[in-house]
């Protein structure tokens, strides 16, 4: 029986996650399966992996042969590292202590980077969102001036009727009151 380690496809539409499964290559891609290994989600940034690296180096051992994607995500979480370094201790090259300390190192390396990574866009995401709150309020001082304007203007001009109409009102009142003198000197 020839056996693959490939994802199987799970989620709705558009929004997909995969278990990473040992099944038996002429199943069905989302079918019966062995053994289910891990599962990977593409959809969080950075993608989110999790394996179990024992279970998947020893059906490595075995002769289960992964597919394209899924030999990239073994090489990214150091399994395939791991199966070389394994393969070097027993060829005699180093010892399985070696071989465990420079994985570990790999490993604590690889993490850095993974953390590295996630630090930076949490930090671009924090710059994105300080940008937009200085640019809306930089846009708010902009509106709050140019209704002050407004509002400036719009007084001036009431205070200029309002001097307009007492002006007109006054010479109305001089007039009748010198229409009145003059009324009251011929009688």
């Amino acid at each position: 029986m020839a056996v693959k380690i490939r994802l199987a496809r799970h989620g709705r539409k558009r929004v997909a996650y995969y278990y990473i499964v040992v099944a038996d290559s002429r199943a069905p891609r989302d079918g019966k399966f062995i053994e289910r290994i891990g599962d990977y989600n593409p959809n969080t940034n950075p993608a989110t992996i999790n394996l179990d690296i024992d279970k998947a180096l020893s059906w490595l051992n075995k002769g289960a042969q992964p597919t394209d994607t899924v030999r990239a995500i073994l090489s990214y979480k150091g399994v395939l590292l791991k199966k070389h370094l394994m393969e070097g201790v027993k060829k005699g090259a180093f010892d399985e202590a070696e071989a465990n300390r420079r994985f570990e190192a790999w490993l604590t390396e690889k993490e850095a980077k993974i953390r590295a990574k996630r630090e930076g866009i949490l930090s671009a995401k924090e710059e994105e969102a300080k940008k937009r709150l200085e640019a809306e309020q930089k846009i708010k001082e902009e509106r709050a001036q140019a209704l002050a304007k407004k509002l400036a203007e719009e007084s001036a001009k009431e205070e200029a009727n309002s001097s307009e109409e007492e002006t007109t009102e006054t010479e109305n009142n001089t007039e009748a009151t010198e229409e009145e003198n003059s009324e009251n000197k011929n009688a």
